[in-house]
């Protein structure tokens, strides 16, 4: 097991290594097209390795070679309590880790409900994720990608937009081009630390940012999401530790609940060391196993297919 672990970390070190389309930034909104947006100018800001405004949503492709290419891809929305996005470590190390089991991955740069250039402070986020959904099954031939293979993933605030596009299916980023032909929903959910609820046990600076300063009993229920669960909300893996003092493991259970209530296929595993944001490696005691066990069950589900040996 130990060394089986250190060889995907090779392998993470080497795909890093990799001259292919690793770090491709595409754009998701043509000019002039992109939603909820007011008029006002911003500017994209970058301040200690993290993402504090985003005038120009888009992701970075982290595209597997064909010959390694299972078919199989995942946006990954990072993490941030909503005030910031933490791209590198929440993002790309992620993203590097699919591709060393053959997925493609893209990291979503996606506006911030605090911005002053927003009409509706919560849609912005959800309309990014459900748009790069629809651009990434626009490219799946390009990108060798199954379009009926493509999941989602997010960290701490980032599983809180993740779990808002499996479980809000309202159209929010139609925006009357070719684009909007394509599915904008998730096939799977990965969610590690995630915030799922804005009621008792939200966390606080997330359901600060994210609601401001109307938490009605309406807007609360409305964006819980164990409250948006429905028989279609996609099959979910889901991590937390016993010992997050920044997201509430509840959070994680109320979804996992949820997800039972109404027979979606659902893992959960509670950890109880880790922390908030369970690293990807040198974690204490059974915890250093959660990315093994992701891998597995994205096998057993039959999301990741292995490439045969050649």
């Amino acid at each position: 097991m130990q060394m089986r672990k250190k060889y995907l970390l090779l392998m993470i070190a080497l795909v890093a290594l990799l001259p292919s389309m690793a770090q491709e930034f595409i754009p998701l909104w043509k000019e002039g097209k992109k939603p909820n947006s007011n008029g006002k100018r911003i500017t994209d800001t970058l301040y200690n390795d993290r993402v504090w405004r985003v005038a120009t949503p888009g992701m970075y492709a982290f595209v597997v070679p064909a010959s390694e290419n299972n078919g199989t891809a995942v946006l990954i929305c990072p993490g941030g309590g909503y005030e910031r996005i933490s791209h590198l470590y929440n993002g790309f190390n992620l993203a590097k880790w699919y591709n060393s089991i053959g997925v493609s991955a893209f990291v979503l740069i996606y506006r911030l409900p605090h911005q002053q250039d927003l009409q509706n402070r919560q849609l912005a986020g959800l309309q990014d994720a459900q748009r790069a959904l629809r651009i990434i099954r626009a490219n799946a031939s390009q990108w060798n990608i199954k379009p009926a293979k493509v999941g989602i993933m997010g960290t701490s605030a980032g599983g809180h937009l993740a779990a808002m596009v499996g479980t809000q299916e309202r159209d929010e980023s139609a925006v009357g081009d070719s684009i909007d032909s394509y599915n904008h929903r998730a096939d799977f959910m990965v969610l590690l630390s995630p915030v799922i609820t804005m009621g008792r046990y939200a966390h606080p600076g997330s359901r600060r940012n994210f609601l401001a300063a109307d938490t009605s009993k309406a807007m609360i229920e409305k964006y819980s999401n164990e409250l948006r669960v429905t028989s279609i909300t996609p099959p979910s893996f889901i991590v937390h530790a016993l010992n997050d003092s920044t997201v509430k493991v509840q959070n994680s259970v109320l979804f996992y609940q949820a997800l039972l209530d109404k027979k979606v296929n659902a893992s959960i595993h509670v950890f109880p060391q880790g922390g908030h944001g369970i690293r990807m490696d040198a974690n204490p005691g059974s915890t250093d196993l959660w990315l093994e066990l992701l891998e597995l069950w994205l096998k057993e589900t039959g999301w990741v297919v292995p490439i045969p040996f050649r």
